[in-house]
């Protein structure tokens, strides 16, 4: 049968990766340490070289791993004092809204390869993702962020939370997404995270390299003029959204 090639794969080896994987991915939503844990497993693998191997091939994505660029550490207060609407402010009232750390990520300052300063800087220019791509800050738009960078540079860490996170949901999900009642509901279908992740994609597949821009740079930069060079049309509007949060629309008026 055509089927055969499940064998090839389905070795014991291949099918313990696979379940420390899912328990780690499971777990990530209460603890980000899992995340840094399945960037730490996929660092030297096949699907990390080719990550590597995507990067390189876009001139300014390799002339950034290259340089090693760091960038300065976010400052929210700093930013808050910069033009309003523009990029850093946004992201300032925003974070500071909900209170997160714009610092949740391993702080380094050198790295073992090019694979691993890829995941640094994925890690440390994720929230301006959301930024920019207007997919809310939490599990409503979480997948979709991690699609567009999916989309534009294959990175490992953010393709396998996707399909784990369609796994798991195919084999918990009892609602169809026309039956839901609350957003929050939202999240256990399939349905959902199948237009999420679609979503994500597109986007990724439409915008220029996000990878070799030094954010850090150009914060003062309307966010608007970011968007437009950048071709990203965000979301904005929809339970995935972070426009369509009161609290948020009220911190950027």
């Amino acid at each position: 049968m055509s089927y055969r090639y499940i064998n090839q794969l389905a070795t014991p080896e291949n099918i313990n990766r696979f379940l420390e994987f899912v328990d780690l991915a499971a777990g990530a939503g209460n603890d980000t340490a899992n995340v840094w844990e399945i960037e730490r497993r996929l660092v030297n693998s096949l699907p990390m070289q080719l990550c590597v191997k995507a990067l390189h091939a876009e001139p300014s994505s390799a002339q950034l791993i290259e340089e090693r660029y760091i960038g300065a550490a976010y400052d929210l207060e700093a930013m808050g004092k910069m033009p309003k609407n523009s990029l850093g402010w946004t992201y300032s009232k925003i974070m500071t809204a909900l209170g997160y750390d714009p610092q949740f990520y391993p702080q380094r300052t050198e790295f073992e390869s090019d694979a691993d300063y890829i995941g640094f800087r994925v890690d440390k220019t994720h929230d301006i993702h959301h930024i920019l791509t207007g997919f809310s800050l939490d599990n409503l738009g979480e997948l979709g962020v991690i699609s567009v960078t999916v989309a534009q540079t294959r990175y490992p860490t953010f393709l396998l939370i996707d399909l784990l996170s369609l796994l798991l949901t195919f084999f918990t999900s009892d609602t169809l997404v026309s039956d839901v009642e609350t957003d929050a509901d939202l999240t256990k279908t399939l349905g959902y995270k199948f237009d999420l992740i679609s979503q994500g994609i597109n986007i990724g597949r439409n915008a220029k390299p996000l990878f070799p821009i030094k954010w850090e740079e150009g914060l003062e930069r309307s966010l608007e003029d970011w968007r437009s060079e950048l071709n990203i049309k965000p979301v904005l509007e929809g339970p995935w959204s972070w426009y369509s949060r009161p609290e948020l629309q009220a911190a950027i008026a």
